[in-house]
């Protein structure tokens, strides 16, 4: 890993970096200039050659590369991507509580966590730094894009490791609610246990034979009609767990566009939103000693009954 970024944040974003090997996939490597590193390595959109006539590209002492200096091999080069339109999220990003060392929100459905992919400025860690002028706020956890609800984050890097300690130990309490269909014919409190692996380049985590490293509380809240509401409580947090395991018994997240199926990719329908959230999280903060209680105030909207969904009800 490199040394602290020379460059500042900029519109809330830390700089990228690129570091050069020693050797190329075949050999010694093929690069004689840093510019040729960097035309090869950074896609056509990075706009090098503008960029280094700029003087956007830079070394660990902050100095400008030219692209003219013979390529050097375990070398960092620094940069601030290039941003592309964003599509805003239309719902507002509450605040549950600030302390010294914490900033707990209520994140709202369709909003990453961190940026990633398309998504960089519309995200609760990019807003909240910007808004707040929070240079140094990071995730303690994180929430998939398509989950709404608690989401704590740290406010200083001197107190980051503390607050990811709890949550990498599991020494938070996660409740969940979800809307799922109605299922007469299982017994709650369900238990649901099993072992999911996420392959690389997969959007879909799988459940597979082995030593169960998943496990799931899943109680029954309210019935209406053919859909139910459940508190899920994850023992372990596995990627996509919650999701998977409900899909997986019978039971899809009204709204979700991954379990069981894959819809067609396609814009984020704002109207139909995945209903499950983060509804409350606790723990016991490690710095101060307190306990944190947090819930989250968003809705989960019940789908409109269909004239199929009342046959089926009355069946």
């Amino acid at each position: 890993m490199p040394l602290p970024s020379p460059l500042p944040q900029r519109h809330g974003l830390d700089a990228s970096w690129v570091r050069t090997p020693d050797h190329g996939p075949a050999g010694p490597p093929p690069w004689t200039t840093m510019r040729e590193f960097l035309v090869d390595r950074l896609p056509a959109h990075a706009e090098v050659e503008r960029r280094l006539a700029a003087g956007e590209f830079v070394g660990q002492d902050g100095r400008a590369w030219t692209g003219d200096e013979a390529y050097r091999p375990h070398t960092f080069v620094w940069f601030h991507r290039p941003l592309a339109p964003e599509e805003p999220v239309p719902f507002p990003l509450g605040i549950l509580d600030r302390t010294d060392n914490l900033l707990v929100v209520d994140k709202p459905h369709f909003m990453a966590t961190t940026p990633r992919g398309a998504h960089v400025r519309e995200t609760a860690l990019v807003k909240l730094r910007l808004a707040l002028d929070l240079p140094e706020l990071a995730p303690a956890h994180r929430l998939d894009r398509l989950t709404a609800g608690v989401l704590v984050l740290t406010t200083r890097r001197a107190c980051r490791g503390a607050y990811a300690g709890v949550f990498q130990s599991r020494q938070v309490s996660k409740t969940y609610e979800a809307l799922a269909p109605f299922d007469p014919s299982l017994a709650f409190p369900l238990r649901l246990v099993g072992r999911i692996e996420k392959r690389r380049g997969s959007l879909q985590a799988s459940l597979v034979p082995g030593d169960p490293n998943a496990e799931t509380l899943v109680e029954l809240v309210e019935v209406r009609g053919v859909h139910a509401l459940y508190r899920l409580t994850p023992i372990t947090g596995k990627t996509h767990q919650l999701r998977l395991q409900m899909a997986d018994a019978g039971l899809p997240l009204v709204g979700d566009p991954l379990y069981p199926h894959v819809l067609a990719d396609g814009p984020d329908d704002l109207a139909s939103p995945l209903r499950l959230v983060a509804r409350r999280l606790r723990f016991t903060d490690p710095v101060d000693g307190v306990e944190r209680d947090y819930v989250s105030g968003r809705a989960l909207a019940w789908p409109t009954p269909t004239r199929a969904d009342a046959h089926r009800a009355g069946a």
